[in-house]
């Protein structure tokens, strides 16, 4: 089977997206959240909204089927109208458990969040691509099974019915998938990089073979000829996408391979090394220093002692 080299990178992040609850409103309203310690979405179930993300010089209209997704560390405030002071999330959320929340009637807005989480080392390799922030519009083209996928969730979250957290988490993490797919076509806007590689049809063959087989001795005609390209042409355009050269690319994926077998397995130095395409255990350790700054071993031993690093919700943070 063809691999998927986007389904493969979030398998490889454990990315896991979670709903944490939600708040509905009515009149004059307005909450500050603060700063999240994990990648942060919420949609608009019901009417409108501004959101105000610290840094951005002006607040955004929220409208129902909206999405956002924070990926950096920023405050943020939502409120109906400007000049409403903010009540603090952390004490509107306050309670063991409480997950939802009513402002004055209830019946003009209604709000859904929750986080993603993400592997405390591997996750880099998402978080570090994301832009601050991502607004998904209900009203874009691209956003038509956004409607859906709220409509299904905010069912689940309200039905009490078995196995209701499951399939909101599992919703939840299709709609995450859905607001990837569409920054995704965004692809000529973003910085060079893997991300932005994912997103160019042109060598989307290449990838594919690369993340397929990531331990055979791919050569740069194999790839280009896969991707329907000149030698030079495919090199250039790759490099222009991805920011690297493909073999170079190639050899970092190898490395991001080796780190969680390194880190999860008790997996031998040198079967490391051959899984993933080196001959000798001296040619990996040589190519592993130079991509990380630390030989395999000493990797290993650091992940041992370092206290396993907790990803807990954010409680009322989250919400």
């Amino acid at each position: 089977m063809t691999v998927d080299p986007f389904s493969e990178i979030l398998r490889f992040t454990r990315a896991e997206t979670l709903v944490t609850g939600g708040f509905t409103a009515g009149g004059p309203w307005a909450i500050r959240f603060p700063v999240p310690k994990t990648i942060k979405f919420f949609a608009v179930v019901k009417g409108t909204c501004r959101v105000s993300i610290d840094g951005e010089p002006e607040p955004v209209l929220f409208e129902a089927g909206d999405v956002g997704l924070l990926a950096a560390p920023r405050s943020f405030v939502l409120a109906s109208e400007p000049g409403v002071v903010p009540v603090d999330a952390m004490s509107l959320f306050s309670g063991a458990g409480k997950s939802t929340a009513q402002l004055g009637d209830g019946e003009d807005f209604a709000h859904i969040g929750g986080h993603v989480l993400l592997d405390p080392v591997s996750g880099r390799l998402l978080r570090d691509v994301l832009p601050p922030w991502i607004h998904v519009r209900a009203a874009s083209p691209r956003a038509r099974n956004f409607r859906a996928l709220l409509d299904q969730l905010v069912e689940e979250q309200a039905s009490g019915q078995p196995g209701a957290q499951l399939a909101s988490a599992q919703l939840a993490q299709l709609l995450f998938i859905q607001i990837l797919r569409v920054h995704l076509q965004t692809a000529d806007l973003m910085s060079a990089g893997w991300l932005r590689a994912l997103g160019d049809p042109r060598i989307a063959p290449a990838l594919h073979l690369m993340h397929g087989a990531p331990s055979r001795a791919w050569h740069l005609e194999e790839l280009a000829r896969a991707c329907a390209m000149s030698r030079t042409t495919f090199a250039s355009h790759f490099r222009a996408i991805a920011g690297v050269a493909p073999l170079t690319y190639l050899t970092e994926w190898r490395m991001r391979l080796a780190e969680r077998a390194l880190r999860d397995e008790a997996t031998p130095v040198t079967v490391v090394a051959r899984s993933i395409g080196y001959g000798s255990e001296s040619a990996f350790s040589n190519a592993f220093k130079r991509v990380t700054g630390h030989s395999p071993r000493a990797f290993r031993t650091a992940c041992q002692i370092l206290p396993e690093e907790a990803q807990t919700n954010d409680s009322v943070a989250e919400r």
